[in-house]
């Protein structure tokens, strides 16, 4: 990649010294192997805790009523943000905020959504969730541009 077109701004801040900044965020287990988590200006900081979106996605991904799930932060005034997860529950089911709760208990308290909304997941024509959608609709497009600021 040489720049983004038109935008010599956003060329700047992904293209450094010869490096381009992705804003992929990866982990290293204890064999060394390195595996993506998330994208930096996804990940949700709640009451001092990193929260990876992707992970909260996969793991209510495998309660059977979920068609489709996303989650993004959400402006909270004790916290910072919380997580929401809107979920897409599947065709000829129907499911509860508490239905969901009781899924989630079997994640740490502090990865467990504050925050359950029913609703269609938006994904553009190659399958991705559009998280910066998602965020407007829900009022928190400004997290991100915090965080861009920090």
């Amino acid at each position: 990649m040489v720049c983004y077109y038109n935008d010599p701004e956003a060329t700047a801040k992904t293209l450094k010294d010869g490096w381009l900044y992705t804003g992929d965020m990866a982990m290293r287990d204890e064999d060394g192997f390195i595996f993506l988590v998330d994208r930096k200006k996804d990940v949700i900081i709640t009451g001092g805790e990193n929260l990876y979106p992707v992970q909260i996605e996969d793991y209510i991904r495998g309660c059977d009523k979920v068609a489709d799930v996303a989650v993004i932060g959400l402006p909270d005034d004790r916290l910072g943000e919380i997580a929401a997860a809107i979920i897409k529950i599947k065709d000829g089911y129907t499911c509860t905020e508490e239905e969901i709760e009781e899924f989630c208990k079997g994640m740490p308290r502090y990865k467990r959504p504050r925050k359950i909304i029913f609703a269609d997941v938006p994904r553009n024509p190659t399958g991705k969730i559009e998280k910066p959608l998602l965020r407007k609709t829900y009022g928190a497009d400004r997290l991100v541009l915090e965080q861009n600021q920090r």
